[in-house]
């Protein structure tokens, strides 16, 4: 019950964040998300209703879905043709940080090696879905992106294997080199085999059933939404990596979906809704997460003794992160100097190394030590996310601006409407069927009121339906009206390439209506 109530409250949550984000387009939607997650831990009744964080089971209902729809999104040949790159930025890179970063911290700060290198182990992932927070309207070099995309799909397996080595040598006093490297190998190596077999063995079972007169697109969408929650739960208990397990399957789940665009048509659109749903709503609650975590860690160990100490940490561990990715871009991937700032400062931090720092016991680390690990991962993240926010203002170009973009739209969607419209006023219809076409492309045109379309809304209720010949005719004139708005749209497409991503999504708006224009009607 106590995951239900927590679970409902953070999808109203989110839904409000998702809300506000699209009213409040200057300022991106993961910061509204983090700022209503502090509002909630500011009120003591909303703070109650959600439950206390449990890293294993953020892990598996909320990370592994969102890297495995991450991984969907980027095409396998990508990967196999940057391999070398990723496994430099997920391994040597990663490697580098730690170790530059935890001995700065042991000689700076005086504190311990092993718990130093935990400290710098949990600071190792970055958050893709971080990242879209502090680009948000700004053009990002591609190489760049495409280098952040693959490191932050892979670099959290990485993480949470030094974790664990950091922590066996702050229990034990010395770190097994051996037992480590093999961790690393059948983790990583059996994720990815894990990852590939079960994702072989779902196309291969989906493939079957399209072929087939069993099949159901309900019993395939159900089938998806589950593939990465019952994978990584799987691959953990096998002691392999369930993110890279998930990360694989998504890819495979790209290539297949490329070769099934036309015989499984409508599950792939289906399931790139889903994707996007399941995506916006979990993406806005890690962020809500992020900020009531932020109030409830704050609240207990903000102000004691070592308030200077793990501020000093915090900086530490960014400037050490930085330093490395920097050197790394410069000197391995042979970025310039604009590219290479962009790659550092890109790295951002989000709730995977929060929820790394959470997975640690107090009772192991001690108190002290342990609010000295959440407080200066707390900051970092901070650090990660607010720095760039403000310097690539400065260092990167502006993107074409929402309400630029809406202002073109608008003036598209008002001409295409209008030449749809002489079209159907040149068709010969009953005047039934004409006024029904007439007044819904009017709404198209989002002109119509809501008071106005309420009380068009309440006369329908009374009226009868359409004949058969009616629908008929009705149908004819809304493909015609659709076929027109189509190719006005692919004239301005083509003019207009600055607007071209919004003019296609109203293309793509176009095509949705004229499905839904074909699906016969209830009786």
């Amino acid at each position: 019950m106590e995951l239900m109530i927590s679970s409902f409250t953070l999808a109203i949550a989110a839904a409000i964040s998702i809300i506000i984000a699209q009213a409040i387009d200057k300022v991106s939607a993961n910061y509204i998300s983090m700022i209503i997650g502090i509002i909630i831990g500011l009120v003591p009744f909303l703070n109650y209703q959600i439950a206390s964080f449990n890293p294993e089971i953020f892990m598996e209902l909320i990370v592994a879905p969102l890297l495995f729809f991450e991984g969907q999104k980027t095409k396998i040949h990508n990967i196999g043709r940057r391999i070398k790159e990723i496994i430099g930025l997920t391994v040597i890179m990663v490697l580098l940080a730690l170790i530059v970063s935890g001995f700065s911290i042991h000689l700076l700060v005086g504190i311990s090696l092993p718990l130093a290198f935990i400290i710098g182990s949990i600071s190792t992932p970055t958050d893709a879905t971080a990242s879209e927070a502090v680009t948000n309207g700004l053009r990002m070099p591609r190489r760049v992106t495409a280098s952040l995309k693959a490191e932050s799909l892979f670099n959290d397996a990485s993480g949470i294997i030094l974790l664990n080595m950091s922590l066996l040598w702050f229990a034990n006093g010395y770190i097994n080199y051996s037992q480590t490297i093999q961790e690393f190998l059948i983790s990583s190596v059996g994720g990815s085999i894990l990852g590939f077999a079960v994702a072989w063995i779902i196309i291969i079972f989906r493939q079957s059933l399209i072929r087939s007169r069993f099949n159901s697109l309900n019993a395939q969408n159900l089938i998806y939404i589950l593939t990465p929650l019952a994978l990584y739960a799987l691959a953990e208990h096998l002691h392999v990596s369930g993110i890279i397990a998930v990360v694989v399957a998504g890819l495979l789940h790209n290539a297949e979906s490329q070769q099934s665009l036309l015989i499984n048509s409508r599950q792939i659109h289906m399931g790139r809704d889903l994707e996007n749903l399941i995506s916006d709503i979990f993406n806005s609650m890690v962020f809500i997460i992020l900020g009531l975590m932020m109030v409830r860690i704050s609240r207990n160990k903000l102000f004691n003794s070592d308030l200077v100490k793990w501020i000093t940490v915090g900086i530490i561990v960014y400037l050490a992160n930085l330093l490395v990715r920097y050197t790394y871009a410069r000197l391995i991937i042979h970025y310039d100097r604009r590219e290479s700032t962009v790659f550092s400062l890109g790295g951002i931090h989000g709730a995977v190394t929060l929820a790394l720092a959470l997975t640690i016991s107090a009772r192991f680390l001690g108190t002290q030590s342990y609010n000295l690990v959440i407080m200066s991962e707390a900051l970092l993240i901070i650090l990660s996310m607010l720095v760039p926010t403000i310097i690539f203002q400065f260092i990167l170009p502006h993107e074409v601006s929402d309400e630029e973009a809406h202002i073109v739209v608008d003036k598209v969607r008002n001409e295409m409407v209008k030449r749809a419209l002489i079209s159907v006023h040149r068709m010969y219809l009953p005047q039934r069927v004409k006024r029904h076409v007439i007044y819904t492309l009017l709404n198209q045109k989002r002109v119509v009121k809501t008071r106005e379309y309420m009380a068009v809304l309440l006369k329908t209720i009374d009226q009868p339906n359409l004949t058969k010949s009616e629908q008929y005719l009705q149908r004819l004139a809304f493909f015609r009206a659709f076929a027109v708005e189509r190719e006005y749209l692919e004239m301005i497409g083509q003019k207009e390439s600055k607007y071209r991503t919004y003019i296609l999504s109203l293309y793509n708006d176009v095509l949705l209506a004229e499905s839904l224009i074909i699906e016969p009607e209830d009786e």
